[in-house]
Parts: C-alpha cells; sequence; structure tokens
C-alpha cells in the first residue's frame, strides 16, 4: 500500500483519534491545533483527552514516525494528499451548528495549499454545508491546484473511540466525483472495512439521521420508564422482552437520566433547526430533544419530594463524566444537578475517577472532590448516581447503609437490584422500576 500523506485539522475526539488511526494504518499524518501547550503535550505522547487506548496508539506511532503534532498549519497543508477537518461545530442558541471553525480551517487550507488535494470534512455538519466548504476554499485559493470535498462523518462513540475507528460497522463516505471516492478508498483500504458510498448531502444526513434515532430510542425508553413508575411495571424487564425483537434489538434501551456529550444533544438540536429552515417539523426528534431536558433533573425532583430542603446537608454525588469510560462533561447530567443543589445550599462531596479536573474548571471551590466515593458517602444525608463507572458499580448496597447518615440513595444508571437495596436497608430510587 503507497502511503498516503494526510493533515488533520483539530485534535478534539474526532480530530485526533482519527489522526492516531489512520497513521495506525500505516499513513503518513500531521495533526494541526492552534494550542501550543496542547501540541506540546501531544508530541510528548500524552493524550489531551481520556480514551481508552489512545495514548498508546500516540506513543506508538509518534515513534515509528508515522505521527506528527504541529501549530503551523502552512507546512501541514502545503503538499498533503488529503486535509481531513475534524473542528468543533458546537450548538448556537438557536439550536443550529456554529461553523466558525470549518470556516477558518477552509481559509487557511485555500491559503496554503500547493497542489492537487482532497479536502474531507469529519465534523458533523449540517446537509449541504459540504457544497459550501467546496465553493468557499475555491474561491479562495492562492495557487493555482485543484481541489475538491468530500464528506466522511465519524460514528465514534466517547470512551470506545478508538476501537470503534478501527472496528467500525461501516465508513461513510460522500463524493462527488469518482477521483474522490477513490482516493478515500485507498485511505481506507487497510481498515478492511464495508464501506458506504454515497454522494456529499446523503453522507451529511447519514450522521444526523443515525445519531438522532439513537437519541430517539433513548428518550423513548426514558418515556417508557416513567410510566413504568406510575402502573407498576419494570423497565428492566419491558426492555428484555423488547431485545428478543431482531426490529428492536437490544441497544440503547437502559432507562437513565437522559443522553449527554458531544453528539446527540448538539445534533438533535441541528436538524431540528434544519428542518424548521427548510418548512418543516420533524416532530419525533423535538419530542426526544423534550423527553430529554426533563429527563435529566427527575431524580432530583423526586428528592425535592422526599426532602423538605437540601440547605446544610451533605449530599454524595457519584459520577460526573455524561457517562463511564470519557472524562467528557458536556451536557452531563451531573451539571444540570449540582447547579440545581448548590442553589438549595447543598454540601456537595463529588467523586468521579477522571473527569474531576474538568468539573473543577466549572466549579474550582463550590463542591467538595474526593478520591474514594467512600469519603462522599461518609455521614452523606442523600445520595445522587450520574455515572455508571465500575469504581460506583462495586460499591456493596451495605457501605451505603454503613457510611451515611441517612442511607437516602437516588440512582439515575439503575445499578442496583431492587431487593438488594431493600434487604440492606436502603431507601433506593431508580429510574422506571
Amino acid at each position: 500500500m503507497k502511503m498516503i500523506k494526510i493533515a488533520v485539522a483539530g485534535t478534539g475526539y474526532v480530530g485526533l483519534v482519527a489522526g492516531v488511526c489512520f497513521a495506525e494504518k500505516g499513513h503518513d499524518v500531521t495533526c494541526v491545533d492552534v494550542d501550543e501547550n496542547k501540541v506540546k503535550i501531544m508530541r510528548e505522547g500524552k493524550s489531551p483527552i481520556y480514551e481508552e487506548g489512545l495514548e498508546e496508539l500516540m506513543q506508538k506511532n509518534i515513534a515509528a514516525g508515522r505521527l506528527h503534532f504541529t501549530t503551523d498549519y502552512k507546512i501541514a497543508y502545503k503538499d498533503a494528499d488529503a486535509i481531513f477537518i475534524g473542528v468543533g461545530t458546537p450548538e448556537q442558541p438557536d439550536g443550529s451548528a456554529n461553523l466558525s471553525y470549518v470556516a477558518t480551517v477552509s481559509r487557511q487550507i485555500a491559503e496554503s495549499i500547493e497542489k492537487d488535494c482532497l479536502v474531507v470534512v469529519k465534523s458533523t455538519v449540517p446537509v449541504g454545508t459540504n457544497d459550501k466548504v467546496e465553493q468557499f476554499i475555491k474561491d479562495s485559493l492562492v495557487n493555482d491546484v485543484k481541489v475538491e470535498v468530500a464528506s466522511n462523518p465519524e460514528f465514534l462513540a466517547q470512551g470506545h473511540a478508538v476501537r470503534d475507528t478501527l472496528e467500525a460497522k461501516r465508513i461513510v463516505i460522500g463524493t462527488n466525483s469518482k477521483e474522490a471516492e477513490e482516493l478515500l478508498m485507498k485511505i481506507y483500504e487497510p481498515f478492511k472495512l464495508p464501506i458506504v458510498s454515497v454522494n456529499r448531502r446523503s453522507a451529511e444526513m447519514i450522521k444526523y439521521a443515525s445519531n438522532d434515532f439513537l437519541a430517539l430510542k433513548i428518550s423513548y425508553m426514558n418515556d417508557i420508564a416513567n410510566l413504568c413508575e406510575l402502573v407498576g411495571a419494570n423497565i428492566e424487564d419491558v426492555a428484555k422482552g423488547m431485545s428478543y425483537d431482531p426490529r428492536i434489538g437490544a441497544s440503547f434501551l437502559h432507562a437513565g437520566i437522559g443522553y449527554g456529550g458531544s453528539c446527540f444533544p448538539k445534533d438533535t438540536k441541528a436538524l431540528s433547526y434544519l428542518a424548521k429552515q427548510n418548512g418543516y417539523t420533524l416532530r419525533t426528534v423535538q419530542a426526544a430533544v423534550d423527553v430529554n431536558k426533563t429527563q435529566k433533573t427527575k431524580l432530583y425532583r423526586k428528592a425535592c419530594d422526599r426532602l423538605i430542603t437540601f440547605d446544610h446537608l451533605k449530599v454524595a454525588v457519584l459520577g460526573l463524566a455524561f457517562k463511564a469510560g470519557t472524562d467528557d462533561l458536556r451536557e452531563a447530567p451531573s451539571l444540570d444537578n449540582v447547579a440545581l443543589l448548590l442553589e438549595q445550599g447543598a454540601d456537595i462531596y463529588a467523586y468521579d475517577p477522571v473527569a474531576m479536573d474538568n468539573f473543577k474548571k466549572k466549579y474550582p471551590t463550590q463542591i467538595h472532590y474526593v478520591e474514594k466515593p467512600e469519603e462522599a458517602l461518609e455521614k452523606a444525608n442523600v445520595c445522587f448516581i450520574f455515572t455508571e463507572w465500575d469504581e460506583i458499580k462495586s460499591i456493596k448496597p451495605e457501605t451505603y447503609k454503613k457510611l451515611m447518615r441517612t442511607p437516602l440513595v437516588y440512582d439515575g444508571r439503575n445499578i442496583y437490584e431492587l431487593e438488594d437495596m431493600k434487604e440492606a436497608g436502603i431507601e433506593y430510587y431508580s429510574i422506571g422500576r
């Protein structure tokens, strides 16, 4: 296989994982970021994000001379065969995607490339954005070169991003020419994975349609869980019964306190916004957004019904990341609940095995951070579980009874069996049971 020279713009979850995995498959990869300190850390083989297996692959491919990091985009872009854009597209107040980072990189590419080049947008962007990116780059070109833009959305799950890239169920590429399709096929050839090749707009829509469908499943199960509580059914039994139907499947049937992270919240809102811009209302997607918004604070509201006040109560918060396996706090339920608890005067003791440093950036002094969950539980009046870390799941029911002043536990991840908590003498509230 001929080594292909690749530049990757952006070193967040999308860009960094893609760049490292391209290098792992034998390509020559240069990752570009504006943050000099971040680049320095990455050159030393240290990952700026918590992601299983990523740091080891970084060190391996840096040592092999296939993976490089720089702030000098001109050097990185000028003779690249392909440039992947993996910068953020954060949500704006109206729900639309902020494309300013994509535009900045597109301008830099236009000013820097000195040979024919394929620009590949991995960032999640509204349908039609790739057309605009291609025209924008062509309008801004400095040198007489041929540029094409392709879409290559990612489908990685945080916490399993490396595995989801190297062992993806499918790779989606969206191109408007045979030449662009052939180059992307060559880049992905060593991955030996199924490739779905469509036009650019279809590829952009596949990304949104996939993420929003998964968000719909989560919100649907949470909605059913809430009804289960009212009618005396058990959502876990319901989910088990549903899972045997191959038309439904077993994935994403776990009820809890809602979805978070970098994808589902902004992608549901972005697709809903896109529909409205085209005179259409995606009622199912909007329903998923609405259900998720209220689901995040469901346990807090339950606790408010039980307690007269949180003022001066010691509250143990177990889990801060939006899910286990990552230190990402974007749209994490912990943020909504901690804000409400602080407003009510709670004395919060928080534990998370990897996300506490990120949480400290938002709440540096307002809450106490502890190194072990038992420290949070010691003499606590109430406990909230927001993340299903193994370190939290391994806490035995009797530990809550032994350590807490009042064994009152609100579990947003349905970690424990109802009977086990009842036998241990714990007042236990979960979702849909």
